[in-house]
């Protein structure tokens, strides 16, 4: 009988003692899968796996303010590292666990690496309910941590210390996996975190985890490069899997020798250079005049590394060339499949250069080729004049956005995430390399800048990060701003004062209702009013720049444009977290460029504003397309 060498440790202590010894390598290159621990204790956690990082100080503990907060860092610091490093996040059971819930719906739309660990209820049951329970009638086996099923790309809940042994390396698969990779949940129940067990050593050798770069079908390939040869419009939609796959030079190479136009997503931009005369810069519902034309007529859509969401497709309207056809390339077989195009699954690098191989002597027409590179001229002047945009008394965005992009040095990387700055920074900013632009726009989660911001410092401490927040996310979750603080993490936040939900404003306001209760202003006769109210209103008395400096940053206000430049310049020089405050016009927007997305407008409604917007709703509806193949 073979017997092994066991060592008894708790149920805690056994799992950081794991998570340190996991190692991911990727061509050829090898590095320690988790960077340490974002978390806050409390009862459901502090003697469990709180004791275990106390007596592990070579697995780096940090602590957050914001249970949320803490997976946002960890998202961001996977996102920066293309998801071969993350963080583990550690809460008490009940609310702790539960402000997760949004972080971990963050983590796995975006298909971002993080593994959770709430703590949880009693596994013993004797002395339930335990404050912050959640009891059900029907099951004992039950708590807040339930809610983490849906999403979370595998779940647990370790009821028996010896559970580890099969539940770890499961968790490890899923989170090194680049096509089923997302939020990691293991539920620690605070008893049985506290329990020994004779685990194996063998549990905590040093394990590498081969990150493998999948080969696509030879044949999918074919039918592929078949498709393109005969197509005469065609375009690729290079998605945030260019980019997570190192697939930047490959993609650029096939560009350079097919002439095949590009449009970015979201998750995408910085697939190319924005001076890549081939570049279209973004596409869809926040995309480009010029993305959005080739994309009106072409009749085949290359996508690579994207899963075609509603903004990328412009509710698919995008595409409106009757014979459009599509070609997926994507490490997840579910999004090859959208579409009903060709799917070729497999890694992003390595299929495109093997599909340049099977196009060789193939190009566009140079008339097409032509027609693109003259729109992406056309499309950079367009940017130029909104980077020049002199507004008065308040700059507007686009005026501020161009400031940092030119201000902020070709190695830096800017985080946003929702609000309208997103949709006006995916079609203006002129990224410069794979990690210049970094929006979370997946969930489009208020409340991931800042703490986005720390973990992607973190992950790059030697570029400079620019972090982009709205007021109304700002008032979501700036708490953040103290771990920057208090770890010595330098960021630059720009924090634009738009007197309220300027995105949501400007929504309610295309639909007919007069961006009702999006302002931050005093209710007119108890009731909060919209924009007809005009400046007949008292705003909120809220100081943005005291709020920053009471969390322990470096302030500056600033008022006009000039000041503004100033004060990204003095930012750039400073040693700590810099918060730059200024006011920016609520009104004055980027236009549309072609592009829609669809929001229902009520069908039946007494106001009249919302009866016209529901007619042109029905016309745009009628363009939307189900693409068959």
């Amino acid at each position: 009988m073979t017997t092994f060498s066991t060592v008894r440790l708790t149920m805690a202590q056994a799992l950081i003692r794991f998570l340190k010894n996991q190692v991911v390598e990727h061509d050829g290159v090898e590095t320690p899968f988790f960077a340490g621990a974002f978390g806050i204790f409390g009862h459901g956690c502090v003697a469990g796996v709180g004791e275990a990082l106390l007596t592990n100080p070579d697995f780096r503990y940090y602590q957050v303010r914001n249970e949320q907060g803490a997976v946002h860092a960890a998202t961001a610091y996977a996102k920066v590292k293309n998801r071969l490093q993350t963080f583990a996040c550690v809460t008490s059971i009940g609310p702790g666990a539960t402000n997760m819930i949004t972080g971990a719906a963050t983590a796995t739309i975006n298909r971002l690496p993080v593994l959770l660990l709430p703590g949880d209820i009693f596994a013993r049951r004797n002395v339930a309910p335990v404050l912050q329970q959640l009891e059900s009638a029907q099951s004992q086996d039950f708590s807040v941590n339930d809610c983490f099923k849906p999403v979370s790309r595998y779940w647990d809940r370790i009821n028996r210390p010896d559970q580890l042994l099969t539940a770890l390396p499961e968790a490890m698969r899923v989170l090194t996996s680049p096509s089923e990779t997302g939020a990691v949940t293991l539920a620690l129940p605070q008893d049985v975190q506290t329990e020994a067990y004779d685990y194996p050593v063998e549990l905590f050798r040093r394990r590498v985890w081969h990150i493998l770069r999948s080969r696509a079908d030879r044949s999918a390939l074919q039918r592929a490069a078949q498709l393109i040869r005969a197509s005469r419009q065609p375009m690729i939609v290079a998605g945030g899997g260019v980019i997570y796959a190192g697939a930047t030079e490959s993609l650029a190479a096939l560009v350079e020798a097919t002439g095949i136009p590009v449009g970015e997503t979201m998750a995408g931009k910085g697939s190319l250079r924005w001076d890549n005369p081939l570049n279209l810069g973004a596409i869809g519902a926040t995309g480009t005049l010029a993305a959005n034309r080739i994309a009106r007529d072409a009749d085949l859509v290359i996508g690579v590394g994207t899963r075609y969401s509603d903004f990328t497709t412009a509710s698919k309207t995008a595409w409106q060339n009757p014979a459009v056809r599509f070609v997926n390339i994507n490490v997840t077989e579910f999004d090859a499949g959208k579409h009903n195009g060709v799917a070729v699954v497999g890694d992003a690098r390595e299929t495109l250069v093997e599909l340049q191989e099977l196009l060789a002597g193939y190009s566009v027409d140079p008339g097409y080729r032509a027609e693109a590179q003259r729109l992406h001229d056309a499309w950079d002047a367009e940017v130029q004049r909104i980077y020049d945009i002199r507004l008065s008394p308040l700059p507007s965005q686009g005026e501020l956005i161009g400031v940092i992009n030119e201000l902020s040095g070709p190695d830096a990387i800017l985080i946003n995430a929702a609000g309208s700055m997103p949709g006006d920074l995916h079609k203006l900013w002129r990224a410069t390399h794979p990690k210049n632009f970094h929006l979370e726009y997946g969930n489009s989660c208020m409340g991931y800048e800042i703490a986005g911001g720390v973990g992607a410092k973190l992950a790059a401490p030697e570029r400079e990060v620019y972090v982009v927040v709205g007021d109304g996310t700002w008032l979501m979750l700036s708490s953040e701003l103290v771990t920057a603080v208090q770890e010595g993490i330098k960021l630059i936040v720009l924090l634009w004062d738009n007197s309220g939900f300027k995105s949501i404003g400007s929504l309610s306001r295309s639909l007919g209702l007069d961006g009702f209760g999006t302002r931050f202003i005093e209710p007119k006769a108890g009731l909060l009013v919209g924009d007809s109210a005009g400046d007949d209103v008292k705003p909120l008395a809220i100081d943005y720049a005291m709020n920053a400096r009471s969390l322990g940053a470096d302030v500056i206000e600033c008022v006009t444009r000039d000041d503004y430049v100033a004060a990204l310049q003095m930012a750039r020089r400073a040693q700590r977290t810099t918060v730059v405050v200024i006011r920016n016009d609520r009104l004055h927007g980027v236009p549309g460029y072609e592009s829609w997305w669809d929001v229902p407008v009520p069908e039946v409604s007494e106001l009249q504003s919302v009866q016209a917007v529901r007619e042109e709703y029905g016309e745009m509806r009628a363009r939307e397309r189900h693409f068959l193949g």
